[in-house]
């Protein structure tokens, strides 16, 4: 399991969003894009508890982080993402609907006893786009976002989208300019 602040804004936009090219910024390089499939169920207790305290709890598969995915409030701006692997399926148990209990308990407070179950499908075509200083680090990750959603309990029509989401590494008070 591992755990980091996680800084990112994220901006609705149209579907004929153009990303702007970012080479003409100082002191940053653009890496060519990279394009990932993801596919991440969402989990809440029937009531909404998870959602009311804003806490968002998935299971992700596909992209570079992908697993169990747990984001509690931090501040304004910034949530701590709790990551646990994606477990083995087990007879009769798949781990796409077995919260691991080390995540389940983190949010126990929250739910009061209620159980987890899946609430919503989002299927992801994701392109990255990696910014990078001078000296080779990261400076951030523009990810744009063409999204299908479906919510599960209650049932509910398909929703498409699109977003942009800019994640910075650590906060960095150039960057809001």
């Amino acid at each position: 399991m591992s755990e980091f602040l996680e800084i990112e804004q994220k901006f609705d936009v149209d579907t004929g969003f153009e990303r702007p090219s970012f080479a003409d910024l100082a002191g940053v390089s653009e890496a060519a894009p990279e394009l990932y499939h993801l596919s991440a169920t969402y989990f809440d207790t029937a009531d909404g508890r998870l959602a009311a305290s804003k806490i968002t709890l998935r299971r992700r598969t596909g992209g570079t982080d992908e697993g169990w995915h747990l984001k509690l409030p931090a501040g304004a701006g910034a949530r701590r993402e709790v990551h646990a692997p994606l477990g083995p399926d087990r007879p009769g148990e798949p781990d796409e609907r077995r919260v691991p209990e080390v995540l389940a308990a983190r949010v126990a407070d929250v739910t009061g006893g209620q159980p987890l179950a899946p609430i919503a499908v989002l299927n992801t075509e994701r392109t990255v786009v990696t910014l990078r200083g001078d000296d080779g680090q990261t400076v951030a990750e523009v990810a744009d976002d063409a999204v299908t959603a479906r919510r599960l309990a209650p049932a509910g029509p398909g929703l498409r989208g699109r977003e942009v989401e800019v994640e910075v590494p650590t906060a960095n008070p150039s960057l809001q300019r």
